[in-house]
């Protein structure tokens, strides 16, 4: 007898996905993007500065809304209005989102609490080791370097539940102990069943984290392997 086909969805699909900043088709950064990333994988986008890499994750993320085509997280629409979109997604983007009145601690412990998750305070502790904030836990955002700020909101996606992380250059302002660091933490995270949508300009990241790669450009998308990828980076 023939095999059935699986029912369940994959963790993320986007299927003829066209972004950009106006409101007709002829705004589109890039050509229209198809693929899925199934539960556990490490999905890549790179290309050079301009292509749409930031653009579609926003997309990703439900901030931005789509020229054509659609994206599904869990066979559902993206809403990043419904709550249950909001459990789901992580996203950090490259931006700083911090609420400067609380510390590094108080930020993550909001964070945690506020999404109900347990043993919050040990989660905190973990993180706050994890992404080297230790010595700068009790100090306001505006006070830490850009780096800082960058581990503060890595961190933040890390206390709180997920399904998905959607990271914009997570490796931004990082060193190279913490981008190793960080790579391993994806890596951990796509083994228990978790999904990483990340644009990157890091080669050495889509090799270690990445199960496939989308490659945009003016005027085509490709979608690859790692290896591929992250040779595509390093022919920029």
């Amino acid at each position: 007898m023939p095999k059935r086909k699986s029912s369940t969805p994959p963790l993320v699909r986007a299927s003829s996905v066209s972004v950009g900043y106006g409101s007709t088709i002829d705004s589109a950064v890039c050509p229209p993007i198809s693929v899925d990333l199934p539960a556990g994988g490490g999905l890549a986008i790179v290309g050079s500065n301009g292509t749409g890499k930031s653009t579609f994750l926003r997309a990703a993320a439900g901030l931005l809304d789509l020229l054509s085509g659609s994206i599904q997280v869990l066979g559902r629409p993206v809403d990043e209005r419904t709550q249950q979109f909001r459990a789901q997604v992580a996203v950090v983007l490259d931006e700083d989102s911090y609420l400067p009145a609380l510390t590094v601690r108080e930020h993550l412990l909001l964070t945690a609490r506020g999404h109900g998750m347990s043993e919050v305070t040990a989660r905190v502790n973990e993180a706050i080791e994890e992404f080297g904030l230790t010595a700068r836990q009790n100090a306001a955002p505006t006070a830490l370097s850009s780096g800082q700020r960058r581990r503060l909101l890595l961190a933040a996606a890390f206390v709180r539940p997920r399904t998905l992380l959607v990271l914009d250059e997570p490796e931004q302002r990082l060193d190279s102990g913490m981008r190793d660091r960080l790579a391993e933490r994806l890596k951990l995270e796509r083994s228990q069943g978790g999904g990483v949508v990340m644009a990157t300009h890091d080669p050495v990241l889509v090799r270690e984290v990445a199960s496939k790669v989308v490659v945009l450009a003016e005027d085509e998308v490709r979608v690859v392997s790692a290896e591929a990828g992250a040779q595509a980076i390093e022919a920029l």
